[in-house]
């Protein structure tokens, strides 16, 4: 793709959303603006090549190759980029069957993902087959709501990570489903489910209390929302019911957003929430822009691959 025609795709985006119920004239006056992209995945499904053009639902969609293509071009646009990915990295296609996760995480880690969350899928070769594929990813595996201290995977798994870019300081903390249920024991063995609310709760406050971070990130596979079982945590329900989240990076549902869905947290400011479907089909691209006093704004797309 020419660099004009992807900068034209890449600019139909949401309208400025300001996060912390602040105005709007802190980027429009002409100040100092710092921006910060945020590009995402989520369920790739060891999705590694296109879809060919015969597909009936994704022509010519997707793909590891094209993907990279993308994330270069916002890269060579802003330096100030970081790549998440929210989880159900595994199974899906014979790659995953042949190789285990090799080839998932070797291409991963060749684009240069900052870090990911841990799926329920990412179990399917069991806890030893996760543990097995880890010294081929260069990225970091964030969960702070799975207890993994009596497994082998205890040290592995950060429960978050902070970068620095341009002086802006992010923080971002994962957060997996309730495996009980979902994963055979066996899979998951000793592991432990803590709450994600509460842990949500305490991740926040070390981020921004501790660490001082200016930007909070949740990566999630929680799922995007549960019409029929209200009860259970959603990424909305978990926005509503914690502070100091400024974006939610959703997976497990297969939710495809067009752009991210602006809700209220429980001061009632601003969280953005963003889930960008399955397959590697689409990539999640949200900017944050910071003034001199480090008030933000946000707006963001999904762009097709």
């Amino acid at each position: 793709m020419k660099r004009r025609d992807f900068i034209q795709q890449t600019s139909a985006t949401a309208a400025l959303i300001t996060l912390g119920g602040l105005g709007l004239q802190s980027f429009t006056s002409g100040s100092k603006t710092t921006k910060i992209t945020i590009l995402h995945t989520n369920d790739v499904h060891s999705h590694i090549d296109a879809f060919g053009p015969d597909d009936g639902r994704n022509p010519n969609q997707g793909g590891v190759a094209r993907r990279a293509s993308l994330i270069q071009n916002i890269r060579n646009e802003n330096p100030n980029t970081l790549l998440l990915d929210a989880g159900d990295i595994f199974q899906g296609t014979p790659y995953f069957n042949y190789y285990g996760g090799e080839l998932e995480f070797k291409l991963m880690s060749m684009l240069k993902y900052d870090a990911a969350t841990i799926g329920n899928h990412d179990f399917d070769n069991g806890i030893d087959g996760l543990l097995a594929q880890l010294p081929h990813a260069k990225f970091d595996f964030l969960s702070a709501n799975y207890d993994f201290s009596n497994t082998v995977l205890d040290a592995f798994v950060k429960p978050f990570k902070t970068f620095t870019k341009d002086g802006i300081k992010i923080g971002v903390f994962g957060l997996g489903i309730e495996l009980n249920g979902l994963v055979d024991k066996s899979m998951y063995k000793e592991t432990v489910y803590l709450d994600p609310v509460e842990t949500a709760q305490e991740m926040t406050r070390i981020l921004k209390e501790d660490q001082k971070c200016d930007l909070v990130i949740c990566l999630s596979h929680l799922g995007y929302h549960y019409k029929n079982a209200p009860s259970k945590i959603s990424d909305l329900s978990l926005a509503k019911a914690t502070k100091n989240i400024d974006l939610i990076i959703g997976g497990h549902t297969h939710t495809f957003l067009p752009k991210p869905t602006v809700t209220k947290n429980s001061e009632g400011k601003n969280v953005l929430v963003n889930q960008v479907g399955c397959y590697g089909i689409n990539l999640g691209k949200i900017d944050f822009y910071f003034d001199a006093d480090k008030n933000k704004a946000a707006e963001g797309t999904s762009i097709l691959v």
